[in-house]
């Protein structure tokens, strides 16, 4: 079998990291972002088969991101060294944008929250539940992803929500979820569980401002369609019925 000179590996590395430092990554393919973080654990290795093979099974940028360095590690010539770039972009990438809306009030800076929710659960391949957490001036405290499900739906129990809420010290929760088949459009169970939510914080004394559905490059606003405002008015007519049997 025909064998590629190793010196071969430096210069092609070599122009690849000379054309994104001249020009970032305009004109690059997906495959050969993934060969360059593969190459940060492996600098003498050549990374292309391995990032196409990535690619190939991923599907998509997002989606090698995505997997597991267990599930990176499947595929032919990636292994617990040179996975480490792919690993730590992610994770910069997540702090970067959650670092972006903290002290932020994410009501009037709405595009960087539906970055930072694209970048983190738009392109799942299983539903997650995402909590931004807000203080008593609106402003975003924390993140964090509560929940994580099977393909179609995940269990997310209003008592852990609360509890999480209770040890961030929120006043008021933004919700949001993905949908792996892309429509954000929300099902009747999206809307009954909002509802919970809804009820359940209102018990101590917490707000809830929003439950946004990520799709494909889409999402839906809960509270922009009425939904937050209809569970609203249901649970100030519960208060009343309670307050004046």
């Amino acid at each position: 079998m025909e064998t590629t000179p190793p010196q071969s590996h430096g210069g092609h590395r070599k122009r690849l990291r000379e054309k994104f430092l001249s020009a970032g990554l305009t004109g690059f393919h997906d495959y050969e972002v993934i060969e360059l973080l593969l190459a940060l654990g492996t600098p003498r290795k050549d990374c292309k088969a391995a990032a196409k093979s990535a690619m190939k099974r991923f599907k998509t940028l997002q989606g090698v991101f995505e997997a597991s360095a267990s599930e990176l590690q499947e595929v032919a010539g990636i292994g617990p060294i040179n996975v480490f770039g792919l690993k730590l972009i992610k994770a910069a990438a997540d702090r970067y944008l959650e670092n972006r809306l903290i002290a932020k009030d994410p009501i009037s800076n709405s595009k960087d929250l539906f970055d930072y929710l694209y970048h983190r659960i738009g392109e799942r391949d299983r539903e997650c539940f995402l909590v931004v957490f807000l203080n008593a001036k609106n402003r975003v405290s924390a993140t964090t992803i509560l929940f994580e499900g099977t393909l179609t739906a995940s269990s997310v129990y209003p008592r852990e929500v609360v509890r999480a809420a209770l040890e961030q010290r929120a006043a008021a929760l933004i919700f949001a979820h993905n949908h792996p088949s892309g429509d954000p459009a929300p099902s009747p169970e999206d809307i009954a569980l909002t509802r919970q939510l809804v009820f359940a914080c209102q018990a101590v004394g917490i707000t809830v401002h929003e439950h946004l559905i990520v799709g494909n490059g889409r999402y839906y606003s809960l509270a922009d369609h009425g939904h937050l405002k209809a569970i609203h008015s249901q649970l100030r007519a519960v208060l009343d019925r309670c307050a004046y049997p």
